[in-house]
């Protein structure tokens, strides 16, 4: 595991930091475990986990999946932290990356006292997806990203969109949510969409 104390980066990105207007992604640090933590287990109806996390299964995630991606040539996951100057925001990045086909899934989740108003999420989530492209498409050489997101997150969906995401498909009744089943949305982007 990384030392707290120094900052980790990952052996595979060429800019360490990727920032744009105030806001910026670096690896996930140590210190920053615990809040994402928090996070995904306050919104689980959007996310493929299914049970709360304990700190403990947190840090053994990190120490067995995460840690020794950082000085990987192809990790199979890029998890970055996200910042508005110095406040930590979120994190996400590319997952289930296949090197051998040049494509990976793209992760988000925002702290969810920044989830409203709509407009506020729809920048952060904006800039988050700019910089993603830029890091597979320009840093790292993937040729395809993707997504999937439940059909309830309309708003997230549109950001998708105009940031250069297309529908690929629907996975019809794919999940239960609430009790009720929901469709998942699949959402791809070429690097020569993002051109």
């Amino acid at each position: 595991m990384p030392d707290a104390m120094t900052d980790s980066a990952y052996a595979c990105m060429p800019h360490p930091r990727l920032e744009a207007g105030g806001l910026w992604l670096a690896a996930v640090q140590p210190d920053d475990i615990q809040a994402i933590r928090g996070w995904r287990n306050a919104q689980m109806e959007v996310l493929r986990q299914s049970r709360p996390i304990s700190p403990a299964q947190q840090e053994a995630y990190f120490a067995e999946r995460i840690w020794p991606g950082l000085g990987a040539a192809q990790p199979s996951e890029i998890l970055l932290s996200y910042h508005d100057g110095e406040r930590l925001i979120g994190y996400g990045g590319l997952v289930h990356i296949a090197w051998e086909h040049r494509r990976a899934e793209v992760s988000f989740l925002l702290d969810p006292a920044l989830l409203s108003p709509p407009e506020l999420y729809g920048c952060y989530f904006g800039v988050f997806l700019g910089l993603m492209q830029r890091l597979a498409f320009a840093d790292l050489g993937l040729e395809r990203l993707f997504t999937e997101t439940y059909a309830l997150r309309t708003h997230h969906i549109a950001v998708l969109e105009t940031a250069g995401f297309r529908r690929e498909g629907v996975l019809r009744r794919h999940v239960r949510i609430a009790g009720r089943a929901a469709d998942a949305l699949i959402h791809g982007c070429l690097k020569d969409d993002a051109a």
